[in-house]
C-alpha cells in the first residue's frame, strides 16, 4: 500500500512537471518567426558610395522567387533595431524586378529552417578591413504579425566592414545565396 501511493505521488509529480514545462514553452513563444504571412525570407544588398552612386541585390520571397534591385530611386533600410514595417518591404518590393528564377520548395523550406537559429545568434563585431569596396551584406528576415514588421538579421558583411553570424548555418546560407547571385545576369 505504502509503495502503491508513493508510485502514485511519483507519477503526479511527472505528470505536473510535464504540464508546467509545456505551458511555459507555449507561453514563451517568439513575437518574431518565420511565418505564412511574411513576404520576404532573405537579401544579398551591395552598396558603395565611394565611386558613385551603386546599390543593388536580390531578394528571395515566400514563394522563393529571386527579384533583383539596382539603384532603386526610394529604397528602405532596417532602422537601428533592424526593423521595417510591412509598408516599407512592400515598398521595396515595388523597386524589384522578378528574374524568372525560382527556388525549388525543397531547397527554400531547408534555408528558411535556418532562419531562427540564425537569428538567435551572435554576430562577430564589425572590423574595418578596407577602404572604397562598399559593403556586401546578407540578411535574413523574420516577421511579427503582432506589429507588421520584418525584423533583419545580419547573416554576413563583406567590404570595408566585416562580419558574420556565429550560427553553424551562417556559411551554409551565404554560400547557397552567393550561388544565386552568381547565377543571375547582372
Amino acid at each position: 500500500m505504502i509503495f502503491k501511493k508513493t508510485s502514485m505521488r511519483l507519477n503526479l509529480i511527472k505528470l505536473l512537471t510535464i504540464l508546467i514545462i509545456t505551458v511555459s514553452l507555449i507561453g514563451c513563444q517568439k513575437d518574431y518567426i518565420v511565418n505564412a504571412g511574411q513576404e520576404i525570407l532573405f537579401q544579398q544588398e551591395y552598396i558603395n558610395y565611394a565611386w558613385g552612386h551603386n546599390h543593388y541585390g536580390f531578394i528571395i520571397d515566400s514563394a522563393g522567387n529571386v527579384l533583383t534591385f539596382d539603384k532603386p530611386e526610394k529604397w528602405n533600410f532596417p532602422d537601428k533595431d533592424n526593423r521595417l514595417s510591412d509598408l516599407q518591404v512592400k515598398q521595396n518590393l515595388i523597386s524589384c524586378t522578378p528574374t524568372g528564377k525560382k527556388i525549388s520548395k525543397t531547397d527554400l523550406h531547408k534555408y528558411i529552417n535556418y532562419i531562427d537559429n540564425i537569428s538567435s545568434s551572435k554576430i562577430t563585431s564589425p572590423k574595418n578591413v578596407g577602404a572604397d569596396m562598399g559593403s556586401l551584406v546578407y540578411y535574413c528576415y523574420q516577421f511579427s504579425e503582432n506589429s507588421s514588421t520584418y525584423k533583419a538579421t545580419k547573416i554576413k558583411m563583406e567590404g570595408d566592414y566585416e562580419c558574420e553570424n556565429l550560427n553553424y548555418y551562417s556559411k551554409k546560407v551565404v554560400d547557397w545565396m552567393k550561388d544565386i547571385a552568381n547565377s543571375i545576369p547582372r
